[in-house]
């Protein structure tokens, strides 16, 4: 790797589509060539952006699987880049500057679940970077040992909520993690971070092994997300050059950094507590700390580039901008519903390889210490010399003298003897931890256990808790022999127990303890099959494997965090299945319904951590998720996008809010916050308290939008009043309320219209005046009220041309509340794109839930044009017809006048001519009257069949709010299927008396006028 310039080297890569994708049926919008790659807008295809990077992988396809489960290319020579070939353009180099005694630092960024792990780590017979690093390490220490004597000492820390974490140790923890200090030789480090001696590849991949169990297991009792968290792996080489008298120093830091997605959120879904805080300071600072770097990189003046004001930038000073050497690999998903993580990665790592770095060789300290004490010895000792010649007897001077040399010897051993010290510990560490592996194999070969299951793959199948023969006790307490200890959020001191009696594992949960087995609730004792799934209190989950003889050849890694989840949902009647189904009318999957369903079971992990962290903490807050839109369309009856939203309930006052994902998320990480804080606390005996607006269980109280309904305007076209019952519809189907409105075509001063006003063809509106009312008249049974009468609505609306919504005034406490709002809308020059409006649109009524303490709805006015007489004129003219209008209008007005005259002046003629005609008519006929035209006759049917309509609809919305009662027994039942019955019949026959009456109207005028 050539690195004269000591530029950041960035590589970029692409992995293939993940299942999740999969069954969405996303399109990959990454296209790429050697050094470049290019990313299109899902949306706007023309839109794509292009950027050239030092190496570009094509991971995402083109590649088979071994017998051993490793990746390679499908043909020789393909463009599928496999963990070897990473390997050795990006290990390869970064082993090779370590040698020469530079410092080396390898980034891995990218959203969570980009392939970041799978790149360092790998999985099976693909080793990462990592592994593949270590082994190369040692081989070319072995390679090299005739000509310089090697030590590696190993470390392994964690960052999450800006707390270090030594994955290495395996005491006690101080609260609030490591401290990080900072020397003028040394940089800043980590005090008390324990580091390893290492003498083969295989102790290294032994110190991972326990460093990942330590990170599972403290992500298990901090209710911590490990992909909110950076992970640190420092590997220092010291080469000693005994011929030459040198020695070389460089340490190796390998980092994965925690996910990189964004919470988007638009301005209606701004937060007014921080986003994130110390949860995303880290990875925030880290941008920061790049974009001042590559300002630099190009000239810009800097002041100040920011690396003291996060942990993970103050480790990593010497690696931007610093003495190091450094590689960036950007991981990206391929996908078009990860299209903004994915460019914003690419922007990020951009920027990054515009750093350039100051490496240097580095000499140790230590070696320049002895040799500085060996020279000072040399001058001692020939000043001691000399003293003896002269024949001095020993005097203070030759006392002291020697007291010297004697510290300098002891110092020169304490060093020299320093590495095999380190080397003796680590050695017996490794050999009891080699003893407990051999023991965990062993029982697992004997015994029923539990498996961990985790979010991040790397922590799954970490953690074994066996089940021997007996009874076990598991929870929080660990005091007793025969008890399980399993530390997380919603675990009691004594949760529940295991029994192993003849060959039978059974779960009993104690009383108010939360377990869950495939899915569903327990409360009593249940038996235990091979591969059952388990939560244990909020989200602590296992596989359950049994007995040797019962596994066969099951592979658990098929029951991912997903499927437990998915398990879940299914459970509480979330299922994909049945959704597309009744969505589509096939079994089609709906892409847009499966994105929400994953957003769904991701989501419901965090919803009950967040619900058992409000009752530990006395907050009296209970969050729910719901499905945003699920059954709402809009004003043209086109689906709305779906979406997940959490409601938030005080269950003191029933105060609700109604939080947006990216909301939900944010404040998640700020509860966690409070709870671990809370929890330090009350260790030390002094519980905190929390000012009410930085508390992220509570949000200022705010109009929520309960449902909307729909009043279709085609009758408008045909001047024919509307009057309905609507029925209105919350997000996920719920009935909220029974809306009663009407649609009233009216004269120019509110007079409704007679039957003769009826037009057949819409089209003779045009460049007329269209004058209507629209009226709210009652809303009957507010569930909203029902749940609390402390409360109010409101229903807003906006129509045609309208840029903001109009509201009714605000009704309280009252389940059926008399609106009586009235509003009248005109078009003076009725125009195509209203008639078209009309005729193919709703005006969306949308329902809005008031509640103490809460800012009522008003209508915004100022763009609206309103008359003297209080009529909204909508169907306004563009800006260029009102300047021509206004040019013209003196011109125009006598124009027209002209023409009024010469028109009154014609059909004066045209009347008597008219007459003329009737008569000469009347006598050829012999005296017969002319019957008028048939077109009256027909509207006036057609009236008469739409309000017969009217009753019929009023009975369909019976028959759809007709449910049985959930108390119902078997009679209960019978008695309701009769009443479904006989309303059916009524429906059945009321819609072909409507009918029928219609054709014998119809019949009667075409016979009349035949």
């Amino acid at each position: 790797m050539d690195m004269q310039k000591d530029c950041v080297r960035v590589a970029v890569r692409v992995r293939p589509f993940n299942k999740r994708e999969r069954d969405a049926g996303s399109r990959c919008i990454i296209s790429m060539v050697p050094s470049s790659i290019t990313i299109q807008d899902p949306r706007d295809p023309q839109n794509r952006r292009s950027f050239c990077f030092d190496y570009t992988y094509w991971s995402h396809s083109g590649f088979i699987q071994d017998d051993t489960g490793k990746y390679l290319p499908e043909d020789a020579g393909g463009r599928y880049a496999d963990q070897d070939s990473v390997f050795h353009d990006l290990g390869e180099g970064i082993l090779e500057n370590s040698l020469q005694g530079y410092n080396a630092t390898l980034l891995a960024y990218g959203q969570t679940g980009s392939g970041k792990s799978y790149s360092m780590m790998g999985y099976g017979a693909n080793k990462g970077l990592v592994p593949k690093l270590c082994e190369r390490l040692f081989e070319s220490i072995r390679e090299n040992q005739d000509t310089r004597r090697c030590q590696v000492f190993f470390s392994m820390l964690e960052i999450y909520n800006e707390q270090v974490i030594d994955l290495l140790f395996r005491g006690s923890r101080a609260a609030g993690g490591l401290r990080v200090r900072e020397e003028q030789n040394r940089g800043f480090y980590v005090e008390g971070l324990r580091t390893v001696p290492c003498e083969t590849a295989q102790q290294v991949e032994q110190l991972m092994e326990q460093g990942t169990r330590t990170r599972t297991t403290a992500a298990t009792h901090m209710n911590a997300n490990s992909s909110r968290s950076h992970m640190l792996i420092s590997l220092q080489l010291k080469q000693i050059f005994s011929k030459e008298s040198t020695t070389k120093q460089s340490n190796i830091n390998l980092v994965d950094l925690a996910g990189s997605e964004r919470q988007r959120s638009s301005g209606s879904e701004a937060d007014r507590l921080k986003e994130g805080l110390a949860i995303n300071l880290s990875l925030t600072t880290l941008g920061n700390v790049i974009s001042a770097l590559a300002d630099v990189a190009v000239g810009k003046k800097v002041v100040h580039i920011p690396y003291r004001e996060s942990i993970l930038t103050k480790l990593l000073q010497s690696a931007l901008g610093g003495n190091s050497r450094t590689v960036m690999i950007a991981t990206l998903s391929p996908a078009d519903i990860c299209y903004e993580e994915s460019l914003s990665t690419l922007r990020y790592a951009e920027r990054a390889k515009r750093i350039q770095n100051r490496a240097v060789v580095n000499e140790s300290p230590t070696e320049r210490l002895v040799k500085e004490l060996k020279a000072e010895n040399a001058r001692l000792l020939q000043r001691l010399s000399r003293l003896g010649q002269e024949g001095r007897r020993a005097s203070d001077e030759t006392k002291e003298i020697r007291q010297l040399l004697t510290h300098n010897e002891l110092q020169i051993k304490a060093i020299q003897t320093l590495w095999e010290q380190h080397l003796q510990e680590a050695l017996k560490d490794l050999e009891e931890q080699y003893a407990n592996i051999t023991k965990e194999r062993r029982m697992m070969q004997m015994h029923p256990y539990i498996l961990n299951i985790n979010e991040d793959t790397q922590l799954s199948g970490v953690v074994k808790l066996f089940i021997q023969e007996g009874e076990w006790d598991v929870g929080r307490s660990d005091s007793s022999p025969k008890s399980i200890s399993i530390k997380g959020l919603g675990i009691q001191e004594h949760h529940a127990v295991f029994r192993n009696e003849q060959r039978r594992v059974t779960l009993t949960p104690v009383a108010g303890a939360k377990v869950i087995v495939n899915g569903n609730t327990i409360c009593q004792t249940t038996v235990l099959k091979h591969m059952d799934r388990l939560i244990l209190g909020s989200n602590c989950t296992y596989l359950f494997i049994g007995f040797p003889s019962e596994r066969g050849g099951d592979d658990w890694n098929s029951y991912d965090y997903d499927y437990f989840q998915a398990e879940l949902a299914t459970a509480e009647g979330i299922h994909i299945g049945d959704q597309s189904e009744s969505s589509l009318g096939s079994n089609q999957t709906d892409p847009s319904l499966l994105a929400v369903f994953y957003d769904y079971i991701k989501l419901m992990p965090m919803v009950t951590e967040a619900n058992q962290m409000s009752r530990e903490l006395n907050k009296g807050v209970e969050f729910k998720l719901e499905i945003k839109n699920l059954v709402l369309s809009d004003s043209k009856g086109h689906d709305l996008k779906k979406d997940i939203a959490v409601r938030v309930t005080t269950l003191g006052n029933k105060q609700v809010w109604m939080w947006s994902k990216a909301k939900f998320i944010n404040r998640k990480f700020l509860m966690e916050e409070m709870y671990q804080q809370h929890q330090t606390a009350q260790r030390e005996e002094n519980v905190p308290t929390f000012a009410r607006d930085q508390d992220p269980f509570w949000d200022p109280v705010e109009p929520l939008i309960l449902g909307t309904a729909h009043l279709w305007l085609q009758t408008l076209a045909f001047r024919i009043p509307l009057e309905e019952q609507l029925e209105v519809l919350g997000s996920e189907g719920t009935e909220e309320a029974i809306l009663q409105a009407q649609l009233v075509p009216c004269s120019s001063t509110g007079l409704p219209l007679s039957e003769d006003d009826i037009l057949i063809d819409p089209s003779e509106l045009l460049g007329r005046r269209l004058d209507f009312q629209v009226v709210l008249e009652q809303c009957c049974g507010l569930r909203w009220i029902r749940e609390a009468h402390n409360r109010g609505v409101q229903v807003g609306f906006k129509l045609f041309d309208c840029s903001q919504p109009m509201y009714t005034p605000a009704v309280w406490h009252n389940i059926n509340p008399l609106l009586d709002h009235r509003v009248h809308f005109a078009s003076l020059q009725t125009s195509q794109s209203l008639l078209d409006y009309l005729q193919s649109s709703a005006v969306v009524l949308e329902l809005w839930g008031l509640q103490d303490g809460c800012a009522e709805l008003t209508s915004t006015l100022d763009e609206m044009i309103m008359t003297s007489d209080g009529i909204f004129i909508i169907d306004k003219p563009g800006p260029a017809d009102s300047g021509s209008l206004d040019c013209d209008l003196s011109s125009s007005f006598r124009v027209l006048q002209r023409e009024l005259e010469e028109m009154r002046s014609l059909n004066s003629l045209l009347k008597k001519e008219n007459q003329n005609l009737r008569e000469q008519l009347a006598a050829r006929n012999g005296g017969c009257s002319v019957r008028p035209s048939c077109d009256a006759d027909f509207a006036r049917a057609l009236k008469i069949f739409y309000h017969s309509m009217t009753s019929v609809r009023a009975q369909l919305q019976r028959l759809r709010r007709h449910r049985p009662s959930e108390e119902s027994d078997l009679l209960g039942l019978r008695f309701f299927v009769d009443e479904q019955s006989r309303l059916m019949r009524n429906f059945s026959e009321q819609l072909e008396e409507c009918v029928s009456k219609l054709k014998q109207d119809v019949a009667a005028i075409i016979c009349e006028y035949s």
